[in-house]
């Protein structure tokens, strides 16, 4: 067996019929994380013990015939800006470096109840601000595919895990596309949900109105049933929807009528050509197959990266405002309250969070909060307009995840440079719209690239579908195991 290809989906079979047991997975797993974590980083803590005393309870329940979920004893990576009672949570920085939680997130409740060993906590961009895993404070993650590139981010290493098949699926957060970018980096599937389908209760917050837990997996469906694990109201989390059981989509996916739109923006900032002719590859074959493509234009997405920092920095700013040396974290030694307060959050945040927390206190305060933080909120507002716009004409849209491959370490050396490997995936989390990023090929230098579904909320069902019969084409049919 081969972790770095086998599905979950396949997992789960092998164990139904008795081929594997969960304990002899965790430790296919253990041995793998020892293998590749000198080259790859992807974990910042684990708890393997922890796992394989699990592992062997699911054993017992499945011989009893009282299995949690379908998906019991299946074992899973949890990026570390999610809380995990008794494991530290450290979100990639020196101010959370020795956090313990008492609690579990609302994530980690499902995952437990389901029956899934947790494996360990990934490794992430700092306070989950990045788009790299460069700005972790702790560790460097490399992509699996060539280690002298990054991962992607901020959940870079739940990416990682599983590109490296170290975990056979994962947790991230999406907060401007921090899911489905490293998806496309290390070439595994990452959905990012409607906002408010999972609970956030436990996730250590960015920007509220912009975070949500989604998912990582070597395939569509994997992806898509963890998310099915973990999505559901949570009376904890204020923003909760009352949603019914996510559907997955059908298991023989069709596209034949499907109305896909094509956002021509989206093929005009600076898209690498190669990734241009990969998405039109699918274009394509989606045509091909009976769908029906149409060509569109959403101006607004020209201001996304403008809009997305300013609100995103603004809520950090007030959200990281706890972090005050007083209450838990790093705190600095100091000659006075005021002197510990200030060396705590020097020392304690790394250049990029000081950065976003001071761009976002500028954009709040007195006599720019209207010429800032109101206008991108009011832009917020015209853009989702937009979307349900396009959405009337269209049942889907097609764009690239990113605009470039997995760039080398130290490639962009300006924080703007950064900030634009955002532009294709922000949108939807201003909007709150589901969204999926799927491999649909390699560049010249065999690196993947990655394609992005977009749907109005709550059509996850029909982005999996569209998404898996894309797999199955690139796949030869087989949408699990090649």
């Amino acid at each position: 067996m081969n972790l770095q290809t086998t599905s979950a989906v396949e997992l789960q079979r092998l164990l139904n019929d008795g081929s594997l047991s969960s304990r002899e997975l965790v430790d296919r797993c253990a041995e793998r994380i020892s293998d590749q974590e000198p080259s790859i980083g992807a974990f910042l803590t684990l708890s393997l013990d922890t796992a394989k005393a699990e592992a062997a309870a699911s054993d017992e329940r499945r011989r009893r015939g009282a299995l949690l979920s379908p998906w019991d004893g299946i074992p899973v990576a949890v990026k570390d800006n999610i809380c995990t009672r008794g494991l530290r949570t450290t979100c990639g920085s020196r101010m959370l470096e020795r956090f313990v939680p008492p609690y579990d997130a609302a994530v980690v409740e499902r995952l437990r109840t389901a029956g899934l060993p947790v494996l360990g906590k990934t490794n992430l961009d700092e306070f989950a601000m990045g788009s790299s895993t460069e700005n972790s404070a702790l560790q460097r993650t490399c992509n699996p595919r060539d280690t002298q590139r990054v991962p992607g981010g901020s959940s870079g290493g739940s990416a990682a895990a599983v590109a490296a098949g170290e975990s056979p699926w994962a947790l991230g957060s999406d907060t401007g596309g921090s899911i489905r970018q490293p998806a496309a980096f290390c070439g595994v599937v990452g959905i990012k949900p409607t906002y408010g389908t999972v609970s956030r209760y436990g996730l250590v917050a960015y920007a509220s109105s912009l975070d949500q837990i989604g998912t990582f997996g070597r395939r569509v469906r994997d992806a898509a049933s963890l998310l099915q694990l973990i999505a559901g109201h949570d009376a904890r989390d204020s923003t909760s929807l009352p949603a019914e059981t996510l559907q997955l989509g059908s298991d023989d996916p069709s596209v034949r009528g499907l109305r896909v739109g094509l956002p021509l923006e989206y093929l005009e900032h600076g898209l690498n050509a190669e990734i241009h002719q990969a998405v039109m590859d699918a274009v394509r074959r989606l045509e091909e197959a009976g769908a029906v493509v149409q060509e569109l234009r959403l101006p607004l997405t020209d201001y996304a990266v403008e809009t997305y920092y300013l609100i995103a920095t603004a809520e950090a700013s007030s959200n990281l405002a706890r972090y005050d040396g007083v209450r838990y974290g790093y705190r600095a030694e100091a000659d006075d309250s005021r002197g510990m307060f200030e060396m705590s959050r020097t020392e304690g945040f790394g250049d990029e969070v000081k950065r976003r927390i001071m761009l976002g206190t500028y954009a709040l305060s007195a006599g720019y909060y209207d010429a800032y933080y109101k206008k991108a909120q009011q832009i917020r507002t015209m853009m989702r307009r937009e979307y349900e716009s396009a959405f009337e004409q269209v049942d889907v849209l097609l764009t690239p995840t990113s605009p470039t491959t997995a760039f080398a370490f130290g490639d962009k050396s300006t924080p703007l440079d950064m900030y634009l490997q955002d532009i294709f995936t922000v949108t939807s989390n201003l909007v709150g719209i589901p969204a999926v990023s799927l491999p649909c090929g390699e560049d010249s230098h065999k690196l993947p690239i990655g394609l992005q579904i977009m749907g109005p909320h709550f059509s996850e069902a029909r982005l999996v579908e569209t998404a898996e019969w894309l797999e199955r084409q690139r796949n030869g049919g087989d949408s699990h195991d090649l």
